[in-house]
């Protein structure tokens, strides 16, 4: 960096031109009188005194008599730190600014809008880890990788997971191995259409972003009950009832758990409609007082906004659209139990778990 360089980079630091001018001038001079300060610097002679006064009350020199005032440059120890606690800030507030653009703070706001990819894989990643009953992701071999160790701490706190994978192209899908798949979600589909990535959280979070070929990238991220249950159905509907299963953890015998009612629903109509008993445990909450609640107890009756099917087949998923609920019949009462969204009935079921068939 030569004299001029420096020069700048003192006036960047706070020091006025002239300041910084005779500051340099001293270091090359070591200690000189102000005339001699003025005549080799571009500080005008009758500027001088205040300059160097300026420089002194900063730190950067020490005037002293000798027949004239004289001045010399001050132990650098004092400002080189001052200079390096400038240059952390302003690499702290380069670091702000960047996390500012990438990630606004989206706890103020019902629905954020991103820029980037990278921004809502990130915040991806901070739900999924954080989630207690349930996450639905469709996502490409590559986004799996990056959120592989975020969905293993899902499973490992019971959070039910369905995972959709898809090519980011029109090309050939490599699926995880099993022992991954395992670690990573309760059950994973097949599709063979790039599609966009998406993930739901607890029911109330949803990260959008379009599929890699979009023109424009930007992500969505939405904390909103209303919208997450439009993009549940998107899941249901697009990315999973239709699509291969490559892997489930679900067993042969009971306990089944389910995060879905309406999936529970269509598996046990047609043991109902046999007369078998359902024993049933419902985790969830009070729709009237939001207080978690976990009850136990014999499923009574199904019901449906669609029409009852025969011949022990279960519901198609239009019929489950509308109105859903179970009647769980317990040692303490009767009580209506309903899914995502439920406010009729008198829980809101979270996870559904089918403790026995008799």
């Amino acid at each position: 960096m030569d004299a001029d360089e420096l020069i700048e980079t003192l006036e960047d630091a706070g020091l006025s031109p002239y300041q910084a001018d005779a500051f340099v001038t001293l270091l090359e001079l070591g200690s000189a009188s102000a005339t001699d300060v003025a005549s080799a610097s571009s500080v005008p002679d009758p500027r001088i005194y205040d300059v160097l006064r300026g420089l002194e009350e900063q730190g950067y020199v020490e005037t002293y008599e000798q027949d004239s005032l004289h001045a010399r440059a001050h132990d650098p120890a004092e400002v080189l730190a001052d200079l390096r606690s400038r240059a952390n800030r302003f690499e702290t507030a380069a670091e702000e600014i960047e996390d500012r653009w990438s990630q606004p703070d989206i706890e103020e706001h019902k629905v954020s809008i991103v820029k980037r990819l990278d921004t809502v894989l990130a915040r991806a990643d901070e739900l999924i880890r954080a989630a207690e009953y349930q996450v639905q992701i469709g996502l490409t071999p590559a986004q799996f990788d990056e959120l592989s160790d975020a969905l293993e701490t899902a499973r490992k706190n019971g959070v039910d997971v369905r995972l959709c994978l898809f090519p980011e192209t029109a090309s050939d899908l490599a699926i995880p191995p099993i022992e991954t798949l395992e670690r990573t979600c309760s059950e994973a589909r097949r599709r063979d259409l790039p599609s966009p990535f998406v993930a739901l959280i607890d029911r109330s979070w949803t990260c959008f972003s379009p599929y890699g070929g979009s023109t424009n990238e930007y992500g969505v991220i939405v904390n909103d009950w209303t919208l997450a249950y439009v993009f549940n159905w998107y899941f249901i509907t697009c990315l999973w009832e239709v699509l291969e299963t490559v892997y489930t953890d679900r067993p042969d015998e009971p306990p089944f758990t389910y995060a879905d009612l309406r999936q529970c629903i269509r598996d046990i109509e047609p043991l109902l409609e046999d007369g078998l008993t359902i024993e049933a445990t419902i985790r969830g909450f009070d729709t009237e007082t939001g207080r978690e609640v976990t009850k136990r107890g014999t499923v009574v009756d199904l019901t449906y906004a669609g029409v009852s099917m025969d011949d022990d087949q279960s519901a198609p998923l239009s019929q489950l659209a509308g109105e859903t609920s179970l009647t769980l019949e317990t040692d303490d009462g009767t009580y209506t139990v309903g899914g995502w969204g439920a406010f009729i009935e008198d829980f809101e079921a979270m996870r559904v778990t089918v403790e026995a068939i008799d």
